[in-house]
């Protein structure tokens, strides 16, 4: 590099001869030749070597001329790949060639204002809490023109647990955004739809949910990224010893940690601008609308009823009758009529058995009552006597039949 920017001065600058240039540099006069003839500094160039995804090649460009849609793992079953599959090798390999015959899935740039969409989702850390041994779902919620990020989190993925978390983060947030951003959640969405359930909750809150296209993550891209640095950054190397334990240690990370980090292209911290973003919003109206686990059974002889994978015992007073559950992040509680008959603390742990002694001193008192009525009663006052016939009358007619 040195020798060719030193030739050409010697040349154009000092007007000297490729082979004074030569006897001063103690180089060869091919060299100095080469070097004037260039336009450019000479760079090395490896001679490819080739991968083994190239005897692949014409299958492969066959498969996506049919089907420009297919991924890198399926087109590699299709062809019989004896490597990885999802090695960067073949992916790359493969995408090569869909911009080669003229696949191109262009992204654009999503541009937001203050309050105008949160996108929501679950995230499943890999830590599990110790009190439960599971690793809970964490609800995950983020202001998109601010980046400020909110999470929670809850016992389960069923859809009251989760209404009830976005009832806390949109309370933590202030107000309500145009627009909440969900992919297809299985605890709130169906075939494409809300379920009855989330649908209710968004009318009561008037709420605009939608629902991100199949096949399509980069729509809500900002809380896939959320719910990544929450996995490289928060989850290592803590432990949990509960649910509210979790909670705790996560909102002190939110606070000093995500919403405090500086946003390269806003040039500003999440918690710099969340007021702005809160200038956008729509105020929550004044009682939040309900958001529980909540369902009718008839109440067995055992007065117990399963909430999320535990048992739960009922005022045996309600045996055969109608009772209603309710199953909030914290509490359990059954109603039968309008008399309430059971008020627990909701058990986070699966397969758990939970029993009110109270409960359990009412059963023994209706088992007493019972015993006692029954040793009580009277036999029937109405006998029905059957005559016992003389088996001589038999012997009687065989003999007149035999006459």
């Amino acid at each position: 590099m040195n020798d060719w920017a030193e030739i050409r001065h010697l040349s154009r600058v000092e007007g000297l001869s490729g082979r004074a240039i030569a006897r001063r540099l103690g180089i060869s006069t091919n060299t100095v030749v080469k070097a004037l003839a260039s336009s450019a500094p000479p760079k090395y160039v490896r001679a490819p070597k080739g991968s083994k995804v190239d005897s692949f090649v014409p299958a492969i460009l066959g498969l996506l001329r049919k089907d420009p849609r297919l991924r890198a793992t399926v087109i590699a079953e299709r062809v019989g790949f004896p490597g990885d599959p999802s090695s960067s090798t073949f992916r790359a390999r493969v995408r090569e060639l869909k911009q080669q015959i003229g696949v191109a899935d262009p992204v654009d740039r999503l541009v937001f204002s203050p309050g105008e969409q949160v996108q929501c989702d679950l995230w499943f850390p890999a830590i599990p809490v110790e009190q439960t041994g599971m690793a809970h779902p964490v609800l995950t919620m983020i202001a998109c023109w601010s980046r400020f990020l909110l999470a929670v989190m809850i016992p389960s993925r069923q859809c009251g647990d989760i209404l009830a978390g976005m009832n806390l983060l949109l309370t933590r947030l202030g107000g309500l955004p145009d627009h909440l951003l969900w992919d297809n959640e299985s605890g709130i969405v169906s075939k494409r739809r809300l379920i009855p359930q989330a649908s209710g909750w968004a009318g009561s809150m008037g709420a605009s949910i939608r629902l991100a296209k199949p096949y399509d993550p980069e729509t809500k891209g900002r809380i896939e990224r959320a719910n990544g640095y929450l996995g490289t950054s928060f989850e290592p190397a803590r432990r949990f010893a509960s649910i509210n334990d979790f909670n705790t240690q996560l909102d002190q990370w939110l606070d000093q940690k995500a919403n405090q980090r500086r946003v390269r292209t806003l040039n500003a911290t999440p918690a710099d601008l969340i007021d702005d973003e809160r200038l956008g919003l729509t105020p929550l109206p004044g009682v939040m609308p309900p958001a529980r686990i909540e369902y009718q059974v008839r109440l067995s002889r055992d007065y117990h009823v399963r909430v999320a994978g535990s048992d739960y015992s009922i005022d045996p007073v309600a045996i055969g009758r109608i009772v209603t559950i309710q199953a909030s992040l914290d509490r359990v509680t059954a109603t039968c009529a309008t008399r309430i008959v059971a008020d627990h603390a909701r058990c986070h742990q699966p397969h758990q058995t939970i029993t009110d002694p109270a409960h359990v001193a009412r059963a023994a008192d209706l088992r007493r009552h019972y015993q006692h009525q029954s040793s009580r009663r009277e036999p029937p006052r109405h006998i029905h006597v059957v005559e016992d016939r003389d088996l001589g009358f038999y012997d009687q007619l065989w003999k007149q039949e035999a006459r």
